[in-house]
């Protein structure tokens, strides 16, 4: 909950080693009235200074990665996954496919840099450039895995390029590998004599053959072509050399050096509100090459100069030093250190290497997360039980228990919609948000309430829209309201609904929710499901877990965005596949035996499951076998009722946006769970309809 109402915007645009530091640092310490989205291609950044350890196998790809999604959470700010195509700074907005414009006050740019390479014929198909690194460090784990007697090509004879190799050759050692480095010039022209000589030895030792004054005019699937007519086997070809600016930073309309972003001693571009560091700049009041350790030490200065400029503050220079220590990696662990001219090479330097960039990654293992605010001395009977021992999650973490429920409403209590009149059917649902993101709280929340439309096998047909928004400054009310209507109404109309009228209010936190109608010949009801029906779910489970996993900092990034990507999965196609399903519900708030009880009561009916059978969302299984549960488990524990047999834990968890559950003939189920798959469902066939009102479970 915001104590201060938001009145800026700072958008960080890409995930790169300075904003990664400012993000830890804005945990830390953030800027009350700020509120902070960072955008980035992926819920990872790789750390460039260990890539050369982790393509030689001395570091897995976890330590290899920052997780932003677990480092946003930290920092209260809101991750959107996808890139950035531009910046409107007349505007001030950013743009990103998919989403309405990104508005900023302020606007920092550390996206990198990208490689010219895949502009040479058949690279784009048959290579893959060093960076960006997350894509290059997917593809070579792949090949690793599986190489024998490989042919490498490096394109690109510089330090990075050399690295790589080396790298690459230790990692193949044991499948007589066949290293080559390629360049149209001399490779290692960047290095003083001394160290030049070294690393020329080093690529010896290792048996990497150098070829220098060659220039690559294709790539094909088994090699490459040099201009003079030589072919050169390679079952995996990457580049090192053209690294460019990302081409969207031309048409932004900042002043520019060799399509670099200019910046000043303060970082600022041309246009004041706009931040830029790490290679994807040029520092115009003293230049200096790309390299990692300047966009490290901009990171302070980025920081406080973001904070100023939010508070009316003043802004301090970046000074960047006259050089920078040089530590490469040799292939095994063993390491050339030069600077000043001055070259050294061995096995303590490596650990000296390995210390400096593990101590770095280190800042982003541990965080410090969200508490329970803390009690007054004397409270009444109860208050530390009811507020239990972890902040409240959200989304159907939120809701109340069916037991309650079911106690309280009584005769009003079961489908997921009310049938209006006769072919009309009606629902209501919102949503606690679970992320910083309204858009991705929008979209969610739409495909939520359509559910219950779906799951009575109807069409939608109308929406009404109610909204709570957290205090914040006018502006930022109208940012926030474009983005949840433009959303919301491309959810409606892909569905086939419109969205009519609806209601705001201002409070502490995001809710956002939907009233529902939509049209069916037979709805289809809680009741209805025979014995010998089949039961399928067109979902994984798990969302209660990993959503509350992210709030405590305990989930990979990875694994949230995959969650929040099934959750925003429409179930329109899989609704009217299982048009004649005997019974349906969707899987929500009471989890799937929750809901799965919710059909044999109804039907009169018992069931037994394949726990073996049921899909669940990547990390989720892990997560709960770690103790890690939603808040409203117990209630959904309590809520199931009786289960005969073995269980786990993400039965009784809550889902939000989740798969719809149909009891279906026996006869063509199979075929229906195709239909699904091949519609693009994870759907799977858990268990069956049994007589009785017993629920069992086999073994997992």
């Amino acid at each position: 909950m915001n104590i201060l109402p938001f009145t800026r915007d700072l958008v960080l645009i890409g995930g790169g080693h300075t904003h990664a530091l400012v993000l830890r640092s804005w945990g830390m310490n953030p800027l009350p009235g700020v509120r902070v989205t960072v955008i980035n291609p992926g819920p990872t950044a790789p750390y460039s200074g260990m890539l050369p350890g982790f393509v030689a196998g001395h570091y897995t790809r976890d330590e290899l990665d920052i997780d932003l999604v677990r480092l946003a959470r930290f920092a209260g700010a809101r991750i959107i996954n996808g890139y950035a195509t531009g910046i409107n700074t007349s505007a001030q907005t950013v743009t990103v496919a998919g989403r309405p414009p990104i508005a900023y006050d302020v606007a920092a740019v550390d996206v990198g840099i990208t490689s010219a390479m895949p502009d040479l014929p058949g690279f784009k198909s048959h290579a893959i450039p060093a960076k960006p690194l997350g894509a290059f460090a997917s593809r070579w784990d792949a090949f690793r895995a599986t190489a024998r007697g490989p042919h490498v090509a490096i394109i690109g004879g510089g330090v990075a390029g050399a690295e790589l190799a080396m790298a690459m050759a230790h990692a193949l050692r044991d499948q007589n590998p066949h290293v080559k480095l390629i360049d149209r010039g001399t490779v290692l022209t960047a290095l003083g004599y001394k160290a030049r000589q070294k690393m020329l030895a080093a690529l010896t030792a290792l048996e990497i053959e150098i070829i220098e004054d060659a220039e690559v005019t294709e790539v094909f699937a088994e090699g490459l072509v040099l201009r003079d007519g030589r072919t050169i086997r390679s079952d995996f070809t990457t580049g090192a050399a053209g690294a460019k600016p990302h081409d969207w930073i031309a048409a932004t309309g900042l002043k520019l050096h060799e399509g670099f972003i200019n910046v000043d001693a303060n970082l600022q571009s041309s246009a004041p509100e706009v931040f830029a560091v790490g290679d994807c700049a040029h520092l115009s009041h003293d230049p200096r090459p790309k390299a990692g350790v300047y966009a490290v030490r901009e990171a302070p200065v980025l920081f406080d100069n973001l904070r100023a400029v939010l508070s009316g503050g003043d802004l301090r220079p970046y000074k960047p030093q006259r050089d920078y220590l040089k530590l490469i990696s040799l292939g095994q662990k063993s390491a050339l250190a030069e600077k000043f001219g001055t070259a050294r090479e061995g096995a303590l330097l490596w650990k000296w290497k390995d210390h400096i960039d593990r101590k770095f990654m280190d800042q982003f293992a541990e965080l410090p997360q969200m508490q329970l605010p803390k009690l007054p001395r004397t409270v009444a009977l109860e208050v530390q039980e009811t507020l239990g021992d972890k902040p409240m999650c959200g989304g159907c973490g939120a809701k109340v228990g069916r037991a309650t429920l079911q106690h309280v409403l009584a005769d009003h209590f079961g489908d997921d919609a009310g049938e209006v009149q006769k072919g009309q059917v009606m629902s209501t649902d919102h949503l606690r948000a679970f992320t910083h993101d309204p858009v991705i709280m929008a979209r969610i929340a739409a495909v939520h309430a359509l559910g219950d439309i779906w799951a009575m096998g109807a069409k939608p047909q109308a929406a009404t829209v109610s909204l709570i928004l957290p205090r914040m400054h006018a502006t930022l009310h109208e940012r926030t309201l474009v983005e949840i209507m433009t959303t919301a109404a491309d959810v409606m109309r892909t569905a086939g609904a419109k969205i009519i009228g609806g209601h705001t209010s201002i409070g502490d936190e995001l809710t956002i929710g939907f009233t529902v109608t939509g049209t069916a010949k037979r709805p289809i009801t809680l009741a209805g499901a025979k014995p010998g029906d089949r039961l399928i779910v067109t979902k994984p489970i798990g969302s209660g877990t990993v959503l509350a996993a992210e709030m405590a900092g305990k989930a990979a990034g990875a694994d949230v965005i995959a969650c929040l990507d099934l959750m925003a999965q429409d179930q329109a196609k899989a609704s009217g596949i299982l048009g004649k399903a005997h019974a349906m519900t969707d899987i929500t708030g009471f989890g799937l035996a929750g809901h799965l009880r919710g059909i044999c009561d109804a039907s009169g009916v018992g069931a037994t499951l394949d726990l073996g059978a049921i899909p669940v969302m990547a990390g989720a299984g892990a997560l709960s076998d770690s103790g890690m549960r939603s808040t409203l488990f117990a209630a959904n524990q309590v809520g199931a009722g009786p289960i005969e047999g073995p269980v786990f834990d993400l039965l009784f968890d809550p889902q939000t946006a989740g798969g719809l559950l149909a009891a279906i003939p026996a006869k063509g189920a199979e075929g229906i769970l195709q239909q699904l798959q091949d519609a693009g469902y994870p759907a799977a066939l858990i268990g069956e309809v049994t007589a009785g009102s017993v629920i069992k479970t086999c073994a997992k």
